[in-house]
């Protein structure tokens, strides 16, 4: 019993570090790969293309929590927000962070080998961005770009697996994610702001300092104007058009929370991007019926 106990306990310890218990990662990553996958595939995609992008973005979005929590192990203990995660309270160890990372993203490579020998070269850019990312806001003060590379490295894979190419606009919707990535983690780091300033960790939110809503608000409004003129270059219907004007209200509104700039309030926005990216979706389906 005390066996079973250990082992149930450990995996709980993994969960957490994968962040199974906090979805709203899982959520950003899905979202602009389903809106690939749906204007890839006209409203209907492919069904196995469609379970290994899903399976595929928990496994690695999963894997890039852990990878993450590596890099960020000697950090997290001084960050109010991070010091109880399984890494920093030394509940699990840095080798079985690895062990778990590297299982994690096999699984996803192994799923990705059953889609085309384009995807599959896509894939193996996408692990080794997501390998990166943690570990470049040690030397740049735009981390959030590179998580947008990472974030948006499914667009392409959905529509190479979907159609065998990637297309232009394929990359016009990567920028689209890119900015909105820019904009939904600058929020995320002005939560973080005066803890990394003092241990010396880099982000957009110290860069942009005192700017930091306009720059917001311009990645926001660069990434909505971007997802305009690929529903206009694939003739989409009014659905999809209100859905993105629906999307630049919950922009707004995020910033009218941070108005103030509270930590709780900067988090709040940022999770609300979850209703940003399942806007654009729905107006996707819809239009698309």
């Amino acid at each position: 019993m005390r066996a079973s106990g250990g082992r149930s306990a450990r995996l709980a310890q993994y969960a957490l570090l994968m962040r199974l218990d906090r979805p709203i990662g899982t959520l950003l990553l899905l979202w602009p790969t389903l809106w690939a996958l749906w204007l890839a595939g006209a409203g209907r995609p492919d069904a196995w293309v469609l379970t290994v992008f899903l399976a595929g973005v928990l496994l690695m979005r999963s894997a890039g929590c852990v990878i993450n929590d590596f890099a960020d192990r000697h950090i997290d203990p001084h960050v109010a927000r991070t010091h109880s995660r399984p890494l920093a309270a030394g509940k699990v160890s840095a080798g079985e962070a690895l062990w778990l990372a590297a299982a994690l993203a096999l699984a996803a490579f192994v799923l990705v080998l059953s889609l085309n020998r384009l995807t599959a070269m896509l894939a193996l850019a996408a692990v080794a961005v997501a390998a990166v990312y943690p570990f470049t806001k040690r030397v740049t003060q735009l981390p959030q770009l590179v998580l947008g590379v990472a974030f948006s490295w499914g667009i392409p894979m959905a529509y190479a697996a979907q159609t065998g190419t990637v297309p232009g606009i394929a990359w016009l919707l990567v920028a689209a994610n890119v900015c909105w990535v820019l904009a939904y983690d600058t929020l995320y780091a002005m939560v973080d702001r005066e803890d990394d300033l003092r241990i010396g960790v880099k982000s957009t939110a110290i860069l942009f300092g005192r700017h930091d809503r306009l720059a917001v608000a311009a990645a926001h409004s660069a990434a909505l104007l971007c997802l305009l003129t690929i529903g206009t270059a694939y003739g989409l219907n009014a659905y999809y058009f209100t859905g993105v004007g629906a999307a630049a209200g919950f922009a707004a509104y995020q910033l009218w929370l941070t108005r103030y700039r509270h930590r709780d309030a900067c988090f709040r926005a940022f999770l609300n991007n979850a209703w940003f990216g399942a806007t654009v979706f729905v107006a996707l389906v819809l239009a698309h019926l």
